[in-house]
């Protein structure tokens, strides 16, 4: 019996599903993108229910599930050792409490996916496993050095490994691992909430603000508090308390606080001081992330590099590891963080099920539901006119460079949280105003965070100084005088820009829309910025997107070729 393979990221946060049948990837769902909660730790059960229809199975035609952690790893971190320290002595036995705790609720979690597919086999996969062969699976490298680097995964904090393609599977070999406390997820996410902002959700935001600090202020104690050691880094439990799974347990110290500046909070307007904060920070995590990179190049002797986890998703230090870390190309699948590693696990199950390399995954980031032959109307909703434009590329290129911003819906949803086409908001970077627009009106975020452009792969060099693609808009690059003079609304305070290099073969509508603007312009880039406004996840389906137009300040709405404006 051929395997049915479902994997399932559930119960933590950014809950997915994939599905792999008949040796090939179906798909890879995010379960906000259906249900409408952002980061949502809810079963799957609109992803998979997608998956299944589209496959034309049942949940009982599912041989395997495959779980994104294991369970007894978990035990691992129930040893009391840490009593002997007396700088973590005090969260010793908390600590043991609560990763017996954990294990506890994810050993009931894989028995409840049990009950929901009845003739499944049932699987906990470790984590940075799960993480590490989605990453490089994704690539189109035939060998590579892996790098992972997360907050937590069971007891694992980052992890390099060598991977190959081979015929039946992708080998990972060579395994080294650091445990936690040492872990840089924690401590992003542990200064993110004391800046004010969401821990695990708005890092990016964090990242955004350094731009406009000075690092001198506090680098001394990032020096101290995150070392950086011969083979990785250590964190100072000084600064950065012994883990302890429970929000009542700060994730920083009195001293820490002292040292700094108060938390802020939410609704207090950032400070120099806050700023200065998130920039030491920002700066010790690109050394730290350098300095891994080049280990894994040193321990793997690859040229290629992939990089997973949630620490890839910040996006100036992926820029700096292709600067200065050595390697020939460095790639970052398109969904790094926690929803990708559904895949990953149920890569890990397949392979061992039936031994072969799996389709569909290399190269692929559209691999959600799409909506084909949408029929709207002329009047989708009240207050609203649609029509299809005979040419809808130059129809929308058009007017794009009259200073529209509109949101693009078409063909299959993109895996990860970057919109890369398919559920994106345009606009022309050519016109300032436009930028204040999109962040007071449409995005409603702070307004020293950048946009993201999108330019023609064909023409990328002549704006961006990034030697490689970036498909999946993973890296910060560098940008060149023609950027500044003509481009500088996507040029962010420190110079840098998170830039999709986009061919004709991987959206051939999108780069038709940047061909059709250059026409007009002379500039083939474009703002492109996720279809959803703060606080809610991109949008999944076409009543999504139609909210998003009457809930934010999107002037149109191109959804499945129909062009669609509120009267």
């Amino acid at each position: 019996m051929k395997p049915v393979v479902v994997g399932l990221c559930s119960g933590t946060h950014d809950s997915a599903a994939a599905l792999i049948m008949d040796g090939s990837l179906v798909g890879l769902v995010e379960e906000e993108r259906l249900n409408g909660e952002k980061h949502t730790k809810a079963y799957p059960e609109r992803s998979v229910g997608w998956l299944l229809r589209t496959a034309g199975l049942s949940a009982a035609d599912v041989t395997d599930v495959a779980y994104n952690f294991s369970p007894r790893l978990y035990l691992r971190g129930a040893t009391p050792w840490w009593h002997l320290r007396p700088a973590t002595a005090p969260r010793a036995l908390p600590r043991v409490r609560s990763f017996l705790r954990v294990h506890g609720r994810a050993s009931e979690r894989l028995r409840a996916f049990g009950q929901r597919f009845p003739n499944a086999a049932l699987h906990g996969v470790e984590h940075h496993r799960a993480h590490g062969l989605y990453a490089f699976a994704a690539s189109l490298f035939e060998q590579a050095a892996v790098l992972v680097v997360d907050s937590l995964g069971e007891t694992t904090t980052t992890s390099i490994c060598t991977a190959r393609r081979e015929a039946a599977g992708v080998a990972l070999t060579g395994r080294w691992s650091l445990p936690d406390p040492a872990s840089l997820g924690y401590a992003y996410g542990a200064v993110t909430e004391h800046l004010g902002w969401r821990r695990g959700d708005e890092e990016g935001t964090v990242m955004a603000l350094a731009a406009l600090g000075d690092p001198t202020r506090f680098r001394a104690l990032f020096a101290e508090a995150i070392s950086i050691t011969a083979d990785a880094f250590a964190l100072d439990p000084s600064w950065f308390p012994l883990r302890v799974m429970s929000s009542r347990y700060p994730r920083l110290s009195p001293a820490f606080v002292a040292a700094t500046c108060p938390r802020r909070m939410p609704a207090e307007e950032p400070g120099q001081i806050h700023a200065d904060l998130a920039a030491a920070l920002q700066e010790r995590t690109e050394q730290v992330m350098v300095h891994l990179a080049v280990q894994a190049r040193h321990r793997t002797g690859q040229r290629a590099l992939c990089v997973g986890g949630g620490v890839a998703l910040n996006c100036v230090s992926l820029g700096k590891i292709v600067e200065r870390a050595g390697y020939d190309e460095v790639f970052v699948p398109p969904a790094p963080g926690d929803s990708g590693t559904a895949a990953g696990a149920a890569l890990a199950v397949h392979q061992t099920r039936a031994p072969r390399l799996v389709e569909g995954v290399d190269g692929r980031c559209y691999l959600g539901p799409e909506f084909p032959g949408l029929d709207l109307g002329s009047q989708p909703r009240p207050g609203m006119t649609a029509h299809r434009p005979a040419h809808a590329a130059r129809y929308l290129a058009g007017q794009l460079a009259q200073g529209k911003i509109v949101g693009l819906f078409q063909g299959a949803l993109e895996a990860g949280p970057r919109a890369l086409g398919n559920r994106s908001i345009l606009a022309s970077p050519l016109k300032p105003e436009v930028v204040e627009r999109l962040n007071a009106r449409v995005k409603f975020r702070e307004p020293f965070r950048p946009f993201a452009p999108v330019v023609t792969a064909e023409h990328a060099r002549q704006y961006f100084t990034l030697r490689q693609a970036a498909p999946f808009m993973s890296f910060a690059s560098g940008v060149t005088d023609r950027a500044r003079e003509m481009i500088p609304a996507v040029v962010h305070d420190n110079g840098l820009a998170r830039v999709q290099t986009l061919d004709s073969d991987r959206n051939p509508f999108l780069h038709s829309v940047l061909s059709e603007f250059a026409a007009i312009t002379g500039v083939p880039v474009l703002i492109n910025t996720s279809l959803n406004i703060k606080g809610k996840p991109i949008c999944g389906t076409p009543d999504h997107a139609l909210d998003c137009l009457t809930e934010s300040g999107i002037d149109a709405l191109l959804l499945e070729g129909w062009w669609v404006e509120e009267t």
